[in-house]
């Protein structure tokens, strides 16, 4: 499930943050009402390290639409992919296989 906040924003997934990539950058809703996750902090980290725009900021849902790839972080989920929200379908693209892959050596070290 995909939770709005309070506004109508894209918040959170449950148990788990949201990340999206639109042209090469990454787009996460602002951690002002949700969990800032440490697992979400961490990638956040890695991608800037990496030299990946990462924009902090409030989602539309319907923005969903104009997004090629998204994933869930978390405790529990770690890095997934996600292909398809509703109507919206995502690719699971090289970026959201870095990150992921990069993760799990993170974690695994």
């Amino acid at each position: 499930a995909l939770f709005m906040d309070w506004r109508g924003y894209v918040a959170e997934a449950t148990g788990a943050n949201i990340f999206f990539v639109k042209d090469g950058e990454v787009h996460t809703p602002k951690a002002d009402c949700f969990l800032n996750g440490i697992t979400r902090q961490t990638v956040i980290g890695m991608l800037k390290d990496k030299g990946i725009t990462v924009h902090e900021r409030r989602i539309k849902p319907e923005e969903m639409e104009e997004f090629e790839q998204c994933w869930l972080t978390g405790t529990a989920a770690e890095v997934t992919p996600v292909g398809e929200i509703g109507p919206y379908k995502f690719e699971v693209g090289a970026l959201t296989r870095e990150i992921a892959e990069d993760y799990e050596k993170l974690v695994r070290a």
